[in-house]
């Protein structure tokens, strides 16, 4: 009696979408930073990289050269464990939340159909909560472990602003929830594939949600983690080398995949807009149907990414009450008052619209 039996073909496809995903992400994000660059450039009227290979394309291999050959420096007085696991654990769970994301419908190659979702699980979203829930330990342990008072109080600006913007986001999403019935990404896509994007249906949740991102992910105008002016960098202060680097890549590729879940949640995932999916699945076939779906995806996930790097240049940066007071006094109670009027709508349809 087999008491493990081990389908190799399905071991095989995921290592191949693991090794796809996270490579994936890390060339976007590594090239994100060339596209924020760039970005900066056109809105403050300059040029941007524009010397290491042409139109300046391979600018991000040259800075991932310079961090890794940097001197290596971990100071004196630091917890060395806790210094190195620190930004281990920022970037690990960066890269996680890739799992649960469906990337398109499915490729069928070799008689059999394989869906372009690492992990299909009915608790999607709650496992992408879990997983940015422990990000803010990377940044925590990292201020902390550098024994430095700069980065301590980065790394307690960070914490207090995540705890307090995940509530607002997760209420949003309870209202999405009631909507949608379910908690698995890949079908809530099916269902705006068939009816509305969720865009449409919770306006007020998105933008809650779409504001509590850019303050998960510690971008302008809520980088008050970092902010130079005040604290020197804030909790990477002590950092240098790929340690260093890890955190800087970290924010990329957080920006990608928190782009990648609002497209999934709001705008359709990999829905192809106007087009009926089984007519044109008829003409072009599973696999270039997948190819298209996935291109469409990507598509809308630049333009999430182009929204972080347009408001980082366009909006400064809030000052510390500011930021918890848009948490606490804003966004909170409209995310509760987004909640309710879904409540409230969802039972009246069910009564046939009355009291």
């Amino acid at each position: 009696m087999h008491l493990l039996v081990i389908n190799w073909a399905m071991f095989t496809e995921k290592l191949v979408l693991i090794i796809l995903v996270v490579s994936g992400s890390l060339v976007i994000a590594m090239y994100s930073t060339y596209a924020e660059r760039k970005v900066a450039a056109i809105i403050q009227d300059r040029r941007g990289p524009n010397r290491a290979g042409p139109f300046g394309i391979l600018q991000p291999l040259a800075d991932g050269l310079k961090l890794f050959f940097k001197e290596e420096i971990i100071p004196k007085f630091s917890s060395k464990f806790l210094f190195i696991l620190g930004p281990s654990i920022a970037m690990l769970t960066a890269i996680m939340i890739g799992a649960v994301i469906p990337w398109g419908n499915k490729f069928h190659i070799f008689n059999r159909d394989v869906p372009l979702q690492i992990a299909d699980v009915n608790i999607g979203i709650l496992y992408i909560f879990g997983i940015v829930s422990l990000g803010v330990y990377g940044i925590m342990i990292g201020g902390w472990a550098s024994n430095n008072k700069f980065s301590l109080l980065g790394a307690m600006r960070a914490a207090s602003q995540i705890i307090s913007y995940e509530l607002a986001m997760g209420i949003t999403l309870i209202a999405l929830l009631m909507l949608t019935g379910t908690l698995s990404l890949k079908t809530m896509v099916g269902q705006q594939m068939d009816h509305l994007w969720n865009i449409f249906k919770q306006p007020l949740g998105f933008l809650i949600f779409l504001i509590c991102a850019f303050a998960e992910t510690n971008r302008t105008p809520f980088d008050l983690a970092e902010a130079e002016n005040e604290l020197i960098g804030g909790y990477h202060s002590e950092y240098s080398s790929m340690k260093l680097g890890f955190y800087l890549f970290a924010e990329y590729v957080n920006m990608f995949l928190s782009s990648a879940v609002m497209v999934t949640l709001f705008f359709g995932g990999y829905d192809i807009p106007f087009i009926n999916d089984v007519t044109f699945i008829d003409k072009i076939g599973t696999n270039w149907m997948a190819v298209f779906q996935g291109f469409i995806f990507f598509m809308k996930i630049l333009c999430f990414l182009f929204l972080f790097m347009w408001v980082r240049w366009t909006i400064p940066r809030f000052r510390y009450d500011q930021l918890m007071n848009l948490g606490w006094k804003v966004l909170l109670p409209l995310a509760l008052f987004n909640m309710l009027v879904t409540g409230a709508i969802i039972l009246l349809h069910q009564n046939h619209w009355h009291f």
